[in-house]
């Protein structure tokens, strides 16, 4: 085993500790937002904005509806910051908001034009020059929307099957049936078996 790297428990308990202290860090700027400060929410704004963008990214495959989303999604987490009971429930929250949001703008594309075909929906995901990650971009465009906003949190943010539940407004089991499946599709696009 080489040597520069941890052993995988010891990576797995490392990044949960760090996911545990960024949720801690979140609670603490919504408990400041309450209290007026201004540069908190520029804090969370910070923090958060790189990760809704990257997330409607993944749901919508344009750039610049992603963009609008997160905008618009960022506007109402601000507006509403005060309604939320539990800080510790900010992350299922803002990607609640973020993902009614998407869903909107998937259904007025659908409304307004034509399906996009999978070619131009792949296009408008593979930006990047790693072939690794143009096939996981591919992978990713080539599942439901339902699976897809699974998976995303699940596998990229991390968060838990109850939270994933509460941002789709599903029941956990439901979660975890789309996890399954997301997992199956991804591995077999990636893979090449379509068994």
């Amino acid at each position: 085993m080489d040597q520069n790297r941890e052993h995988p428990a010891r990576e797995a308990k490392r990044q949960s500790a760090c996911q545990d202290a960024g949720t801690v860090y979140d609670e603490l700027l919504v408990t400041m937002i309450w209290s007026g400060d201004r540069q908190a929410a520029q804090r969370l704004a910070a923090r958060w904005q790189p990760r809704l963008l990257r997330t409607a990214r993944r749901l919508l495959g344009d750039r610049e509806q992603a963009r609008s989303a997160v905008q618009e999604s960022w506007l109402s987490i601000m507006r509403g910051i005060h309604s939320l009971r539990d800080p510790a429930k900010f992350a299922p929250w803002a990607f609640g908001i973020l993902h009614r949001r998407c869903s909107d703008t998937i259904r007025s594309n659908q409304r307004g034009r034509a399906h996009l075909s999978d070619d131009a929906e792949i296009e408008g995901i593979t930006e990047s020059r790693d072939d690794d990650g143009i096939a996981i971009r591919q992978a990713f465009a080539l599942l439901s929307p339902d699976h897809r906003i699974a998976a995303q949190l699940f596998f990229v943010e991390g968060l838990t099957l109850a939270e994933i539940a509460e941002v789709a407004a599903v029941p956990t089991g439901t979660v975890k049936s789309r996890l399954f499946h997301a997992r199956q599709h991804l591995k077999a696009a990636l893979t090449g078996d379509d068994t």
